[in-house]
């Protein structure tokens, strides 16, 4: 998508910031491999795209590893994590190094190849079917391939900078 310039000036940085953390949003982990490297970040920027194709949309920073590694396998998996996943949340958001991140939480594979995530929510493996450009990032349209739902499992929120549960859910 090509973006047209800007006709007025847009809010800043902290605005947006204070302004979006007002939206909850679950709590993913976005992941793709290529051979044997593994590479994955915490995502709250997905949205269910369409039902035909089953598809979703992520936004990964357009600089990042797994922007690339996405771009290069045409695929990725995804998992919706579960409030006692915070650990994972956070270990994939930067606070562990890049090498070290599948070592939280119970990984395998689907048959795919891609990460997948034991007791999240949602587990999802994707085949990129689009991709669009917007500056600083990239939103990859997924098929989803292959899904396991845990609908004994409550999902993780992002909301107002901290983790949420849902109340009177379980």
């Amino acid at each position: 998508m090509a973006l047209r310039p800007l006709r007025r000036p847009t809010v800043s940085d902290a605005e947006f910031r204070a302004a979006m953390s007002g939206l909850a949003s679950s709590v993913h982990v976005v992941a793709a491999r290529r051979g044997t490297e593994r590479v994955g970040r915490t995502a709250t920027s997905v949205l269910s795209l369409s039902a035909q194709p089953p598809a979703i949309l992520v936004s990964i920073d357009i600089v990042s590893r797994l922007a690339d590694v996405i771009a290069k396998t045409g695929g990725f998996s995804l998992a919706m994590l579960a409030t006692d996943q915070q650990q994972i949340a956070d270990a994939f958001a930067g606070q562990v190094p890049p090498e070290k991140r599948f070592a939280d939480g119970g990984w395998e594979a689907w048959p795919s190849g891609q990460p997948k995530l034991r007791g999240a929510v949602t587990a999802l493996d994707c085949d990129v079917i689009g991709a669009m450009e917007t500056g600083t990032h990239v939103l990859f349209a997924g098929a989803i391939v292959d899904a396991e739902t845990d609908t004994s499992r409550s999902p993780l929120l992002w909301h107002r900078h901290g983790y949420q549960a849902l109340h009177g859910v379980d």
